[in-house]
């Protein structure tokens, strides 16, 4: 008999067990956040902040991709997950990191500013933790 524990029924690894469920649903909150955030912001107020905004839009797509690879699961799956963990990490290091250089750059904040400071942390906190569960994965 298999063990539907770690496969799904197309034999695909599952990443949504355990912890990787927990994930999956912070990974999901993020995407709701960060999509209609900047969804209004874009559709409302796109000419006094667009590269705030655009950041905002990009932190949504990263969300958004990174959930569906978690549930799709798999081998290829985790990888893609994994590689854009550590793409996420590298954003949200960045635009943390420019928005305490440069201030004036940014008249709104992104879901990545100040690391993530207006979503609690969760923004550097997360890929750190995801990238950690699907190491463990493999």
């Amino acid at each position: 008999m298999p063990d539907t524990t770690t496969a799904t029924p197309e034999g695909r690894g599952r990443l949504v067990s355990g912890p990787g469920l927990l994930l999956v649903w912070v990974y999901g909150v993020m995407v709701v956040g960060a999509v209609s955030r900047s969804a209004y912001q874009i559709s409302t107020e796109f000419d006094r902040a667009p590269l705030a905004y655009s950041l905002s839009a990009a932190a949504a797509l990263a969300y958004a991709f990174i959930t569906y690879s978690l549930v799709r699961g798999g081998e290829r799956a985790r990888k893609v997950a994994l590689l854009c963990c550590g793409v996420e990490l590298a954003g949200v290091l960045a635009v943390g990191t420019w928005t305490l250089a440069r201030p004036e750059a940014f008249p709104d904040a992104t879901v990545w500013s100040d690391f993530g400071m207006g979503y609690l942390f969760i923004p550097v906190i997360l890929p750190i933790t995801g990238m950690l569960w699907l190491r463990a994965k493999r």
